[in-house]
């Protein structure tokens, strides 16, 4: 598995190395970086990559080294304490009230860079929720997809337009191991595609107490075409994604069959993954069961959550394809083609698509939205699945997103806080009662805190503008768009995110010389970072994306505009923790939650953000800012000259204005406060601790006792 042999006084290195418990544990990612430096940096931060490259001298030497060892072994005791402490909050609370783990099934995982098998959000929701899962003790085990491709390394050419690269993972660096079946095959399960046989193989993720097991058809017993199935993320193409789909959710319950594992509560992340319950329904029906029996008991243990507030947004297949792929299936539920149909479609809809958020609402009955707005969009939106119900009465309630602090939480305000708050704070974090003591921290402590984490960001723009400069990949435009034109005291407003048309990347753009105005004021200079990927097949965002880009290279703004290009998330974590103002502009009603915002939140960035999302629950008036109100304009046309003016009003009036008042020590009190504000009363609520002890307290327990 490594390169070099590791003696044998730090043997423990690999164990740790194929265990991503490291990637949220600072302790644990300072010993593989204290190994070799230079090597940790060119790896990514990547300890498997390490460990096959390092040379057997510097393993040698660091067997030696007391300093070393003595680290060492208290970051391997930490680690074994916590996978084996019996003292997790799930424990104490509620032991043993789970039969078996969760199983918690999604499309997409980020967890690491070092695995680049995310897309963007909803992957980084799943990975935030599964840490969370193994911080607190709840049994769990997760299924998701191996993308040998990944998603798309992202290129910008000179003229602003996104390219998509696509490079294979080497499995042999990645923090993974092969599954095989007792017979000691690569292939585990076995699932049926238009009348031919597609073997499944099985990758292990460690993730502390938790289990990732991600499914790959590139093995030697599947057909060429068929090996490159599980390839590419997201892959527009509707029939690869419906193989894709039954894929993870009838392949996925018969990999855990195949591996003894029996769940006892089923969580599907999205309609992507609601065959899961289909493949459920046929085993009851092998059993003995009726359909409806079998259906029943299905929905019972079933927990489904959307993130989708837009119809266009929802998977959805023709009639033609579902025939193609489950004429040979639905006869093993006991069922015709109509009654299959009719599982995702609305009731005398005369729908002749299949949809799958219907599947997945018509088969679980735990439902829910992923914050508090998003529940009402939800409710009115498949309403009609329960014809005579009230709107306010339709079964679906919310669990707001949240965010795992471990992960995003800068080291430099994680020491901060151990300081000020206490030893205990991390394990209390949820608790807003904890957090009345951000008032202990010295402005002046937590400004140079900031302020220190904004240098960070900066020096890694520079230094990736560098990189490209090296290897020839850009242009002297290229590396001033990019951003080495920046100035780390000026206000830095970030947009990261998706590029996407509802998301309105360019609103910032409606009054170019009012924006002008702002930017270039020589006392107050503003500047904005964007950084985000357009879907390979959405042309219309990358046009938006294009032409954020043509912004960044004029000229008139002086080089206060940049694009950084390749965002994923290790460059997601120097934004949220170095920028001073978040800013998010979705279309109302379309931003299901968000999360990006709360990462920002978790270290002291400011909120400006159209009331939508998480942020429409959030904000009191007390810290950050909201663009416009709750009010829906007649045309999107209205609706961007309203927003754009209350955007420019609000950087002209409160934003620019507070961020420059300053004391004779040059300190922006009023702004550290509202920082100290914001903190105190976003952090405790959306974090993904908060989330998952809602999940397993008004989702997973009912449903296992059901």
């Amino acid at each position: 598995m490594t390169g070099s042999k590791i003696p044998a006084r730090i043997g423990r290195l690999e164990t740790l190395a194929y265990n991503l418990w490291w990637s949220w544990h600072p302790a644990a990612r300072l010993l593989f970086r204290m190994l070799d430096y230079p090597l940790w940096r060119i790896s990514g931060h990547n300890p498997v990559q390490v460990l096959r490259e390092i040379s057997q001298e510097k393993l040698e030497t660091a067997a030696t080294d007391n300093t070393f060892l003595d680290f060492y072994d208290a970051v391997i005791a930490a680690f074994d304490n916590e996978l084996k402490d019996g003292n997790s909050w799930y424990a104490r609370k509620y032991p043993d009230s789970l039969p078996g783990p969760v199983a918690y099934f999604s499309m997409e995982f980020a967890i690491h860079n070092s695995l680049p098998i995310y897309a963007g959000g909803l992957g980084v929701l799943a990975g935030d929720l599964c840490k969370e899962s193994s911080d607190l003790g709840l049994p769990m085990v997760a299924v998701g997809f191996m993308y040998p491709q990944g998603y798309f390394q992202q290129r910008i050419s000179d003229e602003g337009w996104q390219e998509e690269v696509y490079r294979h993972l080497d499995f042999s660096q990645a923090p993974i191991s092969p599954i095989l079946s007792q017979d000691g095959k690569k292939s585990v399960a076995i699932v049926q595609l238009d009348g031919r046989t597609l073997h499944i193989g099985v990758w292990l993720v460690r993730l502390g107490r938790l289990n990732l097991y991600l499914l790959d058809t590139g093995i030697d017993d599947n057909a060429p075409q068929d090996r490159e199935l599980s390839g590419r993320l997201y892959t527009a193409e509707r029939e690869n994604r419906l193989q894709q789909e039954i894929l993870l959710g009838i392949g996925g319950v018969r990999v855990l069959r195949a591996l003894g594992i029996a769940p006892s509560v089923w969580h599907a992340n999205e309609g992507h993954t609601a065959f899961m319950m289909v493949e459920r329904i046929r085993e009851e029906v092998a059993r003995g069961s009726r359909f409806e029996q079998a259906l029943e008991k299905v929905q019972s243990t079933s927990v489904f959550t959307t993130h989708t507030p837009v119809p266009a947004g929802h998977d959805v297949f023709s009639a033609e394809l579902i025939d193609k792929y489950f004429a040979g299936y639905w006869p093993s539920l006991g069922i015709g083609r109509d009654k299959f149909l009719d599982l995702g479609r609305r009731d005398g809809s005369g729908e002749t698509s299949f949809n799958m958020t219907n599947l997945s609402l018509k088969t679980s009955n735990h439902r829910n939205a992923v914050s508090r707005l998003h529940e009402t969009v939800t409710r009115r939106m498949w309403q009609g699945l329960w014809p005579g119900t009230n709107e306010e009465d339709t079964p679906i309630i919310h669990v707001t997103n949240g965010v795992h602090v471990p992960t995003w939480l800068a080291l430099e305000t994680r020491q901060l806080y151990n300081r000020f708050l206490g030893e205990d704070w991390l394990e209390r974090h949820d608790d807003p009662e904890l957090w009345q003591r951000i008032d202990r921290i010295p402005d002046q402590e937590l400004w140079g805190t900031h302020t220190v984490l904004k240098r960070k960001l900066f020096h890694i723009i520079i230094e990736r503008s560098q990189a490209s400069w090296a290897k020839n990949q850009a242009t002297a435009q290229q590396i001033l768009t990019m951003g080495s034109l920046l100035d780390h005291d000026a206000l830095t407003i970030g947009f990261v995110r998706r590029f996407a048309e509802y998301k309105r990347p360019s609103l910032l753009f409606q009054d170019i010389e009012r924006l002008k105005k702002l930017v270039n004021n020589p006392w107050r200079p503003v500047q904005i970072v964007f950084a985000g990927k357009s879907h390979p097949a959405d042309t219309a965002s990358k046009a938006l994306l294009q032409r954020v880009y043509t912004m960044a290279r004029d000229r008139a703004f002086q080089g206060r505009i940049a694009f950084l290009e390749d965002y994923d998330m290790r460059l997601a974590r120097y934004l949220v923790q170095g920028v001073d103002v978040w800013l998010n502009t979705p279309r109302r009603l379309q931003e299901a939650s968000g999360t990006s915002g709360m990462k920002a939140a978790l270290n002291g960035v400011l909120q400006l953000s159209v009331p939508d999302g998480w942020w429409h629950e959030a904000y009191n008036g007390d810290f950050g800012w909201s663009i416009g109100d709750d009010s829906i304009k007649a045309s999107a046309e209205e609706e961007d000259k309203s927003d754009s003016d209350a955007l420019y009003r609000l950087l002209e009036e409160k934003v620019i204005p507070l961020y420059y008042d300053r004391d004779l020590n040059t300190l922006p009190q009023a702004w550290v406060s509202m920082m100290k504000r914001s903190i105190r009363s976003l952090v405790p609520v959306f974090c993904a601790r908060r989330m998952l002890k809602e999940y397993c307290e008004r989702m997973y327990l009912p449903a296992s006792r059901a």
